[in-house]
């Protein structure tokens, strides 16, 4: 559909000239003479673009501009005049204009100007849309009284520049609640950055989190900006802290104190802001113990605690977030929005859920693709959840990758098959009883899946 624009000025040849240039263009448009006529033609469909002569009878540009921006703020809005002046377009800029055109028109120009206006405004509204569903991948689902209670610290620790340290188990969701913080921040504008402090090797970690000068060691062909220096302004994510080495926590306290570094092989001090965030699994207090944790850097990092409660400790929570995870899902996969009975809502709610929101997400992703009902029930639920916890289903527990979702669907029904067929001593109807088939779609599951049939010795 062609982008619309309405072109506002009481003299017809303006109206005439600019509706055949932009028509030319592909552009759909239309004409008001005035601004009381374009107030009104606005709140039944707003065109994509206003193009707004200032001088024009009853009311003018200007204040046209300023009740339009009034009713839809983000109105794109190019003005006009023939009677221009530098104080003209501050003016009409800060009413929040787009940009600002002198008469007589230079018709290039005005092409030029509209086409970068609406790719510019295109370009907003990705953003936005790509913003809403990062929002929403990392979005805290809940409203059980320990969700509640993680909020209010959230609510606490975000308008402060102090840092935080989030401990939890694995799987609990300690990033979300770090970007959490980070978005109700006011660095929520810069960077976000995250290093996973147990995914890199010990070589390369000094590397990672100070960036190198070119030559600093073997390989280093170019230097490269480490993530302190990407993070700056922002928030940096220190996850897994606890699997950080002592030689590699000392130089980061000394950052924290000092809020300075150098590149690796470098000479040249870097001054950056930055806010620290870290996360671990484990218990420092422990770790210190142990003589595995620096005890300064834990007090440095241990200003604000947030504990992040584990999936048994917020069992309310686990309907709410099993819808929250269908239907994301099925958004990303391009799949049909599946429902889950009440009895499958309940044993999801009774399961121990040993990996946490993780464990969770994880199955409701597979019940989405595998089942190949609209509706979970809870035969559904159990058969998964048996073959998660009997350990047997070795290709999804190594997280492989299938080259299509026909090859893990029948990966997956293979092992199920099997799985069952064991515990009916490979009794094939009572097999099919158990999975709710047809016996013959049961045979012809066991050929082309080449399920091995076999009697127990």
């Amino acid at each position: 559909m062609a982008e619309s624009i309405c072109i506002v000025d009481d003299e017809p040849a303006i109206l005439n000239t600019l509706s055949s240039i932009l028509e030319d263009e592909g552009y759909q448009t239309s004409v008001a003479k005035s601004g009381t006529e374009v107030l009104k033609m606005v709140r039944s469909e707003p065109p994509d673009l206003i193009i707004l002569d200032i001088w024009m009878p009853e009311i003018d540009g200007l204040e046209t501009l300023k009740r339009l921006r009034q009713q839809f703020p983000t109105l794109l809005v190019i003005m006009m005049s023939g009677h221009g002046s530098i104080e003209t377009a501050i003016k009409a800029t800060k009413l929040g204009a787009y940009d600002y055109l002198e008469k007589p028109l230079d018709l290039e120009k005005v092409t030029i100007l509209v086409r970068n206006a609406l790719h510019q405004r295109k370009l907003e509204e990705e953003n936005l849309n790509l913003r809403i569903q990062v929002e929403r991948r990392f979005e805290l689902v809940g409203t059980s009284p320990a969700m509640h209670r993680l909020r209010e610290l959230i609510a606490m620790a975000a308008p402060t520049n102090s840092r935080v340290l989030i401990s939890g188990a694995n799987g609990t969701g300690k990033e979300l609640v770090a970007r959490a913080i980070h978005l109700h921040s006011p660095r929520h504008s810069r960077p976000f950055v995250e290093v996973n402090c147990a995914a890199i090797p010990e070589t390369l970690i000094e590397s990672e989190l100070f960036g190198h000068e070119r030559g600093a060691f073997s390989g280093a062909t170019s230097m490269k900006r480490g993530k302190f220096e990407l993070a700056d302004g922002g928030t940096l994510f220190l996850d897994e802290i606890g699997d950080m080495s002592l030689a590699t926590q000392a130089k980061v306290l000394r950052v924290l104190q000092e809020q300075q570094f150098t590149r690796v092989g470098g000479s040249k001090l870097l001054n950056v802001q930055v806010r620290v965030i870290a996360a671990s699994n484990k218990d420092l207090a422990e770790e210190i113990e142990k003589g595995l944790f620096r005890e300064d850097l834990y007090y440095r990092l241990n200003v604000l605690p947030i504990m992040v409660p584990t999936l048994r400790e917020r069992r309310n929570d686990i309907p709410e977030l099993a819808q929250h995870f269908l239907k994301l899902h099925a958004e990303e996969q391009g799949m049909k929005l599946k429902e889950l009975t009440k009895e499958a809502m309940e044993m999801l709610r009774q399961h121990d859920w040993p990996g946490n929101i993780r464990e969770l997400r994880n199955l409701i992703e597979r019940l989405l693709i595998m089942v190949p009902r609209p509706v979970i029930d809870g035969s559904d639920i159990e058969l998964f959840l048996q073959v998660r916890s009997g350990g047997s289903n070795q290709a999804f527990a190594s997280g492989k990758d299938f080259a299509s979702l026909r090859e893990a669907r029948n990966a997956f029904e293979r092992e199920l098959i099997s799985n069952k067929l064991r515990e009916n001593n490979w009794n094939v109807s009572k097999t099919a009883d158990d999975l709710k088939i047809e016996r013959s779609h049961l045979h012809r599951k066991i050929k082309l899946l080449n399920v091995e049939l076999r009697s127990e010795s």
